[in-house]
Protein backbone atom coordinates (compact mmCIF):
# COMPACT_ATOMS: atom_id res chain seq x y z
CA UNK A 1 0.00 0.00 0.00
CA UNK A 2 1.45 3.42 -0.94
CA UNK A 3 2.36 5.80 1.87
CA UNK A 4 -0.33 8.39 0.94
CA UNK A 5 -3.16 5.87 1.23
CA UNK A 6 -2.22 4.37 4.61
CA UNK A 7 -4.23 6.80 6.77
CA UNK A 8 -7.30 6.95 4.51
CA UNK A 9 -10.49 5.10 5.35
CA UNK A 10 -12.23 3.70 2.29
CA UNK A 11 -16.00 3.63 2.45
CA UNK A 12 -16.93 2.49 -1.00
CA UNK A 13 -16.44 3.71 -4.53
CA UNK A 14 -17.98 7.17 -3.95
CA UNK A 15 -15.73 8.21 -1.03
CA UNK A 16 -12.99 9.34 -3.45
CA UNK A 17 -15.36 11.66 -5.29
CA UNK A 18 -14.63 15.31 -4.75
CA UNK A 19 -18.35 16.11 -4.97
CA UNK A 20 -20.77 13.56 -3.51
CA UNK A 21 -23.95 12.69 -5.38
CA UNK A 22 -26.42 15.55 -5.26
CA UNK A 23 -30.04 15.82 -6.18
CA UNK A 24 -30.40 16.84 -9.78
CA UNK A 25 -32.89 19.69 -9.99
CA UNK A 26 -34.77 20.33 -13.19
CA UNK A 27 -33.72 23.50 -14.98
CA UNK A 28 -36.42 26.18 -14.89
CA UNK A 29 -37.70 27.36 -18.25
CA UNK A 30 -38.20 31.02 -19.09
CA UNK A 31 -41.91 31.73 -19.31
CA UNK A 32 -41.45 34.25 -22.12
CA UNK A 33 -39.16 32.05 -24.23
CA UNK A 34 -41.59 29.14 -23.93
CA UNK A 35 -44.66 31.22 -24.81
CA UNK A 36 -43.82 33.49 -27.73
CA UNK A 37 -47.19 35.25 -27.42
CA UNK A 38 -46.41 36.61 -23.95
CA UNK A 39 -45.23 40.20 -24.20
CA UNK A 40 -43.46 42.17 -21.48
CA UNK A 41 -45.19 45.53 -21.20
CA UNK A 42 -45.30 47.97 -18.29
CA UNK A 43 -49.09 48.23 -18.63
CA UNK A 44 -49.58 44.48 -18.02
CA UNK A 45 -49.60 44.64 -14.23
CA UNK A 46 -50.98 41.12 -13.81
CA UNK A 47 -47.92 39.62 -15.47
CA UNK A 48 -45.49 41.95 -13.73
CA UNK A 49 -47.01 41.28 -10.31
CA UNK A 50 -45.87 37.65 -10.56
CA UNK A 51 -42.25 38.83 -10.62
CA UNK A 52 -42.53 41.20 -7.66
CA UNK A 53 -42.47 39.93 -4.07
CA UNK A 54 -45.01 40.87 -1.40
CA UNK A 55 -42.62 43.49 -0.08
CA UNK A 56 -42.20 45.06 -3.52
CA UNK A 57 -38.81 43.62 -4.47
CA UNK A 58 -38.10 42.25 -7.94
CA UNK A 59 -37.68 38.47 -7.72
CA UNK A 60 -34.31 37.32 -9.17
CA UNK A 61 -34.07 35.16 -12.27
CA UNK A 62 -32.49 32.24 -10.39
CA UNK A 63 -35.79 31.83 -8.55
CA UNK A 64 -38.24 32.58 -11.36
CA UNK A 65 -36.21 30.85 -14.10
CA UNK A 66 -36.41 33.82 -16.46
CA UNK A 67 -33.57 34.10 -18.97
CA UNK A 68 -31.16 37.02 -18.77
CA UNK A 69 -32.58 38.91 -21.74
CA UNK A 70 -36.16 38.73 -20.50
CA UNK A 71 -35.12 39.50 -16.90
CA UNK A 72 -33.63 42.79 -18.09
CA UNK A 73 -36.83 43.60 -19.98
CA UNK A 74 -38.86 42.69 -16.87
CA UNK A 75 -36.89 44.98 -14.58
CA UNK A 76 -37.27 47.93 -16.93
CA UNK A 77 -41.01 47.27 -17.29
CA UNK A 78 -41.44 46.97 -13.51
CA UNK A 79 -39.54 50.21 -12.94
CA UNK A 80 -41.66 51.97 -15.58
CA UNK A 81 -44.86 50.64 -14.00
CA UNK A 82 -43.69 51.89 -10.60
CA UNK A 83 -42.95 55.36 -11.91
CA UNK A 84 -46.44 55.59 -13.45
CA UNK A 85 -47.91 54.27 -10.16
CA UNK A 86 -49.25 51.01 -11.61
CA UNK A 87 -47.11 48.96 -9.21
CA UNK A 88 -46.09 49.88 -5.66
CA UNK A 89 -42.47 50.58 -4.75
CA UNK A 90 -42.90 48.82 -1.42
CA UNK A 91 -45.53 47.01 0.64
CA UNK A 92 -48.31 49.08 2.17
CA UNK A 93 -47.73 47.65 5.64
CA UNK A 94 -44.80 45.76 6.99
Amino acid sequence: MPRAERGKVRRGPTSDDKFPARRRLRRKVCRFCADKGAVIDYKETRILADFVSERGKIIPSRITGTCTWHQRKLTTAIKQARSVALLPYAAMRI
